[in-house]
């Protein structure tokens, strides 16, 4: 086989990858959806907080700038997935000072303007005080961190799980949704020779396979508990 032939394969590949993965993120963008449907239907954000869309568009502005060419050229599947996710954190977070309560959305307002602000900094540091190399460098550990923190989040749910012998507080398809979307890049980071986007993923790829394996877990004992409550009253 010529090396052209394995070029193309190996191009190939890669893009699916990297498709699949925008595909998979569908999945966690939408998941929010339930919530601001409580909170257009109410009219009110009730005790619900709005901090984790804020960290979310944080976190999808600095793996978007990643992604670009001037950053990083040959990972554009990195940016166009964090555009579609800046995009969805932006309606929520909208939607939600639409109905927050005054405090609620001077805070939120506050903040959406420090991300802003934040991510401005990044751009203008990158830019123009480093030289492509180390901007790549810094956006990438920048990346890494958001990530990171962003994959972690749900080890609080995990212990939750674990204290509760209940899965309510886990939803299954943002499990697998996280699982799935974490191995596509995992791979795609792994074609693309870029440990900024798979050391992150492969992170993701464990946690939501945690959680899948604590969902199948105590299902089942949850079925058994209610098995034996009705056959042994």
């Amino acid at each position: 086989m010529s090396s052209t032939v394995v070029s193309t394969i190996y191009a190939v590949c890669s893009n699916i990858t990297g498709v699949a993965g925008n595909l998979f993120a569908f999945g966690l963008f939408l998941s929010p959806i339930p919530t601001f449907r409580r909170i257009i239907r109410n009219q009110s954000t009730e005790e619900f907080s709005g901090m984790p869309y804020v960290y979310a568009l944080l976190n999808c502005l600095i793996c978007l700038w990643y992604g670009m060419p001037l950053v990083s050229p040959g990972i554009i599947l990195v940016a166009t997935v964090n555009s579609i996710g800046a995009v969805f954190q932006l309606i929520y977070i909208s939607i939600f000072i639409r109905y927050a309560e005054k405090t609620k959305k001077l805070k939120m307002l506050g903040l959406l303007i420090s991300v802003f602000v934040l991510f401005s900094v990044i751009v203008f540091v990158s830019m123009r005080l480093l030289d492509p190399n180390l901007r790549q460098i810094f956006v990438g550990y920048l990346s890494v961190a958001s990530l990171i923190s962003m994959f972690a989040s749900p080890l609080l749910i995990i212990n939750l799980v674990i204290k509760t012998r209940s899965v309510e507080y886990m939803p299954f398809y943002l499990s697998l949704s996280t699982l799935l979307m974490s191995f596509a890049f995992f791979a795609y980071g792994m074609f693309k020779h870029d440990p900024f986007v798979y050391v992150p993923n492969g992170i993701g790829m464990l946690l939501g396979s945690t959680q899948l394996a604590l969902y199948a877990y105590y299902s089942s004992a949850s079925r058994e508990d209610t098995e034996q409550l009705l056959f042994n009253p």
